[in-house]
């Protein structure tokens, strides 16, 4: 995009950014409405009794649990091939809206609530997910690509709209769910998923050249002063360490390890189906203990583990020793990140769980009059703020996306009435019961109230290292499992807990998330050169896929820890394991300043 074509585009602003940004706010704020409305609800819809006024499907909590661990980790895998086919073929305006027809898709075939159409609908949120989510950031990174002076601010506001969407997903969609019936409220995320669409493709005239389909053009990149061709391979050979014939082989066989475990493992636990059965290993002895049996599939998940660390590690010793350092500090992050979202996400599982059968929930008298209040303001201030945003962009744009600007309003005025109904209803009602969904907002909500507070530690002369922030992350997310370990220290079946720990929780650990989140892919892009951008990215998503099915899988187990020995020391488990890779990161910390060589 030249200069001029900048200038152009900046013409049209809201709020000092192009009116291109706060259609691409709105866009992600709808999918993001329609992703946590939806995954706020999975696993309370599966675990919840198979009677009553709004019955669920009854599932153990283990069995949900495995399902929705490979919906998550694969959520984190389809974006690479997404973002590689946006690249080559439709380009980032078409990936987008293809993602989210496929998406809306998705939703609606849950809506349906037959075990078919729930396989098929997790499937094409997938699909979706990998069109949509690498190719609205990449759009945001070609607009501002001349004046990167500007990319930090509409990051943030463009973070603003996810978590607006995820917060008001998760209520409206949870609400719905949880006291109408659970079609509702997959079918509310699903019908703002479509609108969303909809804005998005009629701003098409905002946007002129941005995200279209790519043109074929030579490739090339500067390497030490040097301009490589990527289509010369005596070049690639010489200076880009390319994929040899045997690396090619290694990342197929652990590929097809991994996905066939994500599918294997739910597949095994609710249709009886082991793909892995032949590589199944009983009565052995493994560091002096003796182990009666060791599933298929992690036979299988061990060796593709080996497979994969070998590919790794021939490939960084074929590397100068700047750059093998520098790869070898991203990998040791990416190790941490895995204990990070394998405790973080137990916000999808186990909390759930936890709100919904330990949590004292209903309130009465002055206790719920406070609720209401306190919620209202929640609910109401965000939205109203959001609205006059939408105003402001329908001012400055209403002869060039008419169309897009009447879809949005329709959307603003459907949130508004479902928020007005729920808040009314919860205002004349004799007692509250607070929704189990209601807990997951408060995410949302505190990395909006303190995200600000957290970038002017990180501009300070007080500004950790990497390292540190990411210990300072783990610990003070330890904390809040600390807090829940407390709180339901003793309990027995019947007796609940008070809602103020789970609050807690909540609060350390978005604080927690805040202190990690800093340092996560920014620091891929600084350490790791352009040629070798890719791999290490899927790298680190990979890492977030398995964090995301280790989460599940163990939050999976909260019932049969619970049963065998109790619930405070399930959540112990989630203190204990997250503190001392805290401490082991900090004390890694003048390592890793070596292996960084300068990059701050």
């Amino acid at each position: 995009m030249s200069q001029t074509t900048s200038d152009q585009f900046f013409k049209s602003k809201v709020l000092g950014h192009p009116s291109g940004l706060f259609v691409l706010f709105f866009t992600e704020m709808w999918e993001r409405f329609s992703f946590y409305g939806m995954r706020v609800l999975l696993i309370n819809f599966l675990t919840a009794a198979a009677i009553g006024a709004n019955p669920g499907w009854e599932w153990s909590a283990e069995n949900a649990g495995a399902l929705f661990g490979t919906y998550a980790m694969l959520l984190y895998l389809t974006p690479i091939l997404g973002g590689v086919i946006a690249d080559k073929v439709t380009g980032y305006r078409w990936a987008v809206v293809l993602g989210a027809l496929i998406m809306t898709l998705g939703h609606a075939a849950m809506a349906i609530e037959t075990e078919f159409w729930l396989y098929m609908g997790l499937a094409l949120l997938v699909i979706g997910t990998g069109f949509f989510k690498p190719n609205m950031t990449s759009i945001i990174s070609e607009m501002y690509k001349d004046l990167p002076e500007k990319k930090d601010g509409a990051y943030t506001i463009f973070y603003m709209g996810v978590n607006a969407g995820a917060f008001f997903g998760m209520m409206l969609c949870g609400y719905l769910a949880e006291k109408i019936g659970w079609s509702w409220g997959f079918g509310l995320a699903g019908i703002f998923m479509l609108l969303g669409t909809l804005q998005f493709w009629l701003a098409k005239p905002l946007f002129g050249t941005i995200g279209d389909v790519p043109k074929k053009q030579l490739a090339t990149e500067t390497v030490d002063g040097i301009v490589i061709d990527e289509n010369d391979e005596e070049k690639q050979v010489e200076n880009l360490n390319p994929f040899t014939t045997i690396d090619k082989i290694l990342i197929l066989i652990s590929s097809i390890i991994g996905l066939g475990y994500a599918i294997n493992d739910p597949l095994s636990k609710i249709g009886g189906i082991d793909l892995f059965k032949a590589f199944e290993m009983r009565d052995f002895s493994l560091f002096g203990n003796h182990i009666e049996i060791l599933e298929g599939q992690y036979t299988a998940v061990l060796f593709g583990l080996v497979v994969f660390l070998f590919l790794v590690i021939s490939r960084i010793i074929r590397y100068a020793a700047v750059v093998r350092d520098r790869m070898i500090a991203v990998i040791i992050f990416a190790f941490f990140t895995v204990f990070f979202w394998m405790s973080f996400e137990q916000g999808a599982t186990s909390l759930v769980l936890f709100a919904r059968d330990n949590v004292d929930r209903v309130l009465t008298g002055s206790a719920q009059d406070i609720f209401n209040i306190v919620n209202t303001l929640l609910t109401v201030i965000p939205l109203a703020i959001i609205t006059w945003v939408l105003i402001l962009l329908a001012k400055e744009t209403k002869s060039k996306i008419l169309g897009s600007n009447i879809v949005l309003a329709i959307c603003f005025a459907g949130v508004w009435a479902v928020v007005l109904w729920m808040l009314g209803r919860e205002f004349t009602a004799e007692a509250s019961e607070i929704t189990v969904s209601w807990f997951s907002i408060l995410n949302s909500f505190f990395i909006i109230a303190f995200a600000n507070v957290f970038s002017k530690w990180w501009d300070s002369k007080y500004n950790p290292s990497a390292a540190v922030k990411y210990g300072l992350g783990l610990i003070i997310m330890a904390i809040g499992f600390g807090l829940l370990a407390f709180g339901a220290y003793g309990i027995t079946d019947g007796v609940k807990v008070s809602m103020i720990w789970l609050i807690l929780a909540y609060l350390f650990h978005t604080l927690g998330e805040l202190c990690i989140s800093p340092v996560g892919l920014s620091y891929v892009s600084k350490l790791v050169p352009a040629r070798m951008i890719a791999f290490m990215f899927g790298m680190w998503y990979l890492a977030i896929a398995i964090g995301n099915k280790l989460a599940a899988v163990l939050g999976g187990q909260i019932e049969n820890i619970t049963k065998e020995y109790s619930l405070s020391t399930f959540f112990l488990i989630f203190t204990i394991v997250p503190t001392i890779a805290g401490l082991l990161v900090i004390a890694l910390n003048p390592v890793l300043k070596k292996l960084m060589h300068g990059v701050k």
